[in-house]
């Protein structure tokens, strides 16, 4: 029981870690930074970052990860607390990690809306 606490908390600081992760990108850039890019940069990053229905996303699959994995390890080995966590940690870094990438292509398609030529 322990031991599953142990791995759901562990999973949680995971998944809220990963939270801001793409809004922190730093892309690249085809040619010389100009002089407005750092600012264009930090108002993008803010953009991404401030986009919190990401972050409700992985809440909710989160939970119905919880749900089907509780239903599942009950129903398999009468476990349903390892298999709420394992559920839980599948679908929170799942959702997680999407809710990165979207954050990243905001940063991207903001500094290239404002003229900044972003190759990655």
């Amino acid at each position: 029981m322990k031991t599953q606490l142990a791995f759901a908390t562990a999973g949680l600081v995971l998944v809220a870690a990963c939270a801001d992760s793409g809004a922190n990108y730093q892309p690249i850039l085809d040619g010389t930074p100009t002089a407005a890019y750092r600012a264009d940069l930090a108002a993008c990053q803010t953009l991404a970052r401030n986009q919190r229905q990401f972050d409700q996303d992985t809440m909710a699959a989160t939970v119905l990860g919880a749900g089907v994995g509780a239903a599942l390890g009950e129903a398999e080995s009468g476990d349903a607390l390892g298999g709420a966590v394992a559920g839980a940690l599948a679908g929170g870094v799942s959702s997680a990690v999407d809710a990165g990438e979207r954050r990243e292509a905001i940063v991207v398609e903001c500094l290239r809306g404002r003229g900044h030529r972003v190759v990655g």
